[in-house]
């Protein structure tokens, strides 16, 4: 069922900033039934995410598999790594150079090379929803779903905010993986969240708070697996989705629109808030795009698509 990483070459791609690179590589994972012998589900990852969404390490275990919500006995499922995200062994030194519409275009692309002609879907939380809001902005017939889960097609101010402290870290500290990741770990979950978990208890053998040990444990863990340049990588793209960039407005960019789109937000996401995911679904209504809006209750915040799978599971079975 699981296919080991597969390659792509994609060769004279010129990003948005007007950057050539002659050569990019572009890996993925297939699992389930041979690619174009069932409908297609392309997966898009996180921030510190991966193609591995199944398997002994697979991050989306809980959603996806046989007999599950999404099942690999119904569904291919294809997951592309972003170049540059480590996973491959691949890494871009130059992320300034990229936005999340180059990766947009690079995925699109790989279907392509692929010679798959419509997705059944494609589904994304956080920047990896952000990367499939601008897949869809690019080809709108690519898929029949859209199903963007905690996430929006624009970086808000607050978002890229964080993101821009994220890059400061990432500069200019001496741990800077670690002690980005503390500090991402404060927008990731919330302040009930940490009140739930740790409610001011103390970690005698570290005679630290519990919640500074968890937050080190966090950091320590991602410096073991992640590194420095995959994470400016990432972070760039989280703070640059934004499907009207140097294109058409909003409501041009909802007239194109083919997919029936599902958003999913959490009622506590610090980072893309539903009040934000609302307004898209309003906006999208106006102009007649077959939208739902469902969202999953949690006092954990942005990481509750990651938690709460009994309510993902829910809220995505009609689609499936």
């Amino acid at each position: 069922m699981e296919n080991k990483p597969n390659h792509i070459i994609i060769q004279n791609f010129t990003t948005e900033s007007g950057v050539l690179y002659p050569v990019l590589n572009l890996s993925y994972q297939s699992f389930g039934p041979e690619l174009n012998s069932a409908p297609v589900v392309l997966v898009n990852h996180a921030l510190t995410g991966n193609s591995q969404v199944i398997g002994s390490a697979g991050w989306w275990n809980d959603l996806i598999g046989e007999n599950k919500t999404i099942d690999t006995n119904k569904y291919s499922i294809l997951a592309f790594n972003v170049p540059g995200n480590g996973f491959d062994g691949t890494i871009v030194e130059n992320y300034l150079d990229f936005n999340a519409r180059d990766v947009a275009k690079l995925f699109i692309e790989g279907v392509k090379q692929l010679k798959i002609q419509q997705l059944y879907a494609v589904i994304g939380g956080s920047v990896g929803g952000g990367i499939a809001w601008e897949m869809i902005a690019l080809e709108p017939k690519l898929a029949l779903h859209l199903i963007p889960i905690a996430t929006d097609w624009k970086s808000t101010d607050w978002l890229i905010a964080n993101c821009f402290l994220q890059e400061q870290i990432l500069k200019n500290s001496s741990n800077p993986i670690e002690d980005a990741r503390i500090h991402a770990m404060l927008c990731y979950r919330t302040p009930e969240s940490f009140k739930m978990k740790f409610d001011r208890t103390i970690n005698e053998e570290l005679a630290i708070f519990n919640i500074e040990s968890w937050l080190l444990h966090h950091g320590k863990k991602l410096q073991k697996r992640f590194q420095l340049a995959s994470y400016k990588m990432m972070n760039q793209l989280l703070k640059t989705i934004d499907v009207t960039r140097n294109s058409d407005s909003f409501e041009v960019f909802a007239s194109k629109i083919e997919a029936i789109i599902h958003i999913i937000g959490i009622n506590s996401d610090l980072f893309f808030t539903a009040k934000e995911n609302k307004e898209t679904y309003q906006e999208l209504k106006k102009h007649n795009v077959n939208v739902s809006y469902n969202e999953i209750e949690s006092i954990h915040g942005h990481d509750a698509f990651l938690i709460e799978y009994e309510q993902l599971n829910n809220l995505l079975a009609p689609v499936f």
